[in-house]
């Protein structure tokens, strides 16, 4: 499991990018990394530029280094570019969807719903955040959790992302459900990522 021992606001702040919806007012207020030094000029090597990049995208899914390494060289073998194979790649999680569809607040609870079996795919129950789903595969909230609070606040939109959602699901929040209709494209996603360091830095 991925280390969470550092507080998501603090970690937002380093890594420059809002991690959960109450990180945004923080990081607004101090856009600048933590610590007494934070607002200090910093000398970025390449090295470190790509690091951070790759830090960021991994922050995103909240994966460890190893998943992100096995993602990666699965994007490797993908048609295409190896940088928007590799995000594709990640966005297709079932934790990174539960989150897309709204059915979540952050990608920290998607994956405490997946991991304590809150979540089915096509009719069977999946305790794997990593699972990848495919397309017209069907997600859902099973039936004997549909009635804890945070599928009520689901039920009602309450963790609906703002604007719209991604054109590659189908939601039907009303009854916890969607549907990846097609792999995503890089540009629908929303991560905040030049993954083109990210292949830069795996590539060295």
């Amino acid at each position: 499991m991925p280390n969470q021992s550092r507080p998501k606001v603090k970690k937002s702040r380093a890594l420059g990018i809002a991690l959960t919806p109450k990180a945004v007012k923080y990081f607004e207020s101090r856009p600048y990394p933590p610590g007494e030094h934070g607002r200090g000029r910093k000398q970025n090597s390449d090295y470190k530029v790509r690091l951070l990049e790759k830090q960021r995208l991994r922050a995103q899914y909240d994966i460890s280094e190893r998943q992100m390494a096995r993602a990666y060289d699965r994007a490797k073998k993908a048609e295409g570019k190896t940088g928007e194979a590799l995000v594709v790649e990640l966005e297709r999680r079932l934790d990174a969807l539960v989150l897309r569809s709204g059915i979540a607040r952050t990608i920290y609870q998607a994956r405490q719903m997946v991991v304590h079996g809150h979540i089915e795919v096509n009719g069977g129950k999946v305790d794997k955040p990593s699972f990848r789903v495919r397309p017209d595969d069907v997600v859902m909230v099973r039936e004997r959790s549909r009635e804890k609070v945070p599928f009520q606040v689901a039920r009602e939109g309450g963790y609906a992302p703002e604007g719209e959602t991604p054109r590659y699901l189908q939601v039907n929040l009303k009854a916890l459900a969607f549907r990846l209709d097609r792999d995503p494209n890089r540009k629908e996603i929303p991560v905040i990522c030049d993954e083109q360091l990210v292949v830069e830095y795996y590539a060295r």
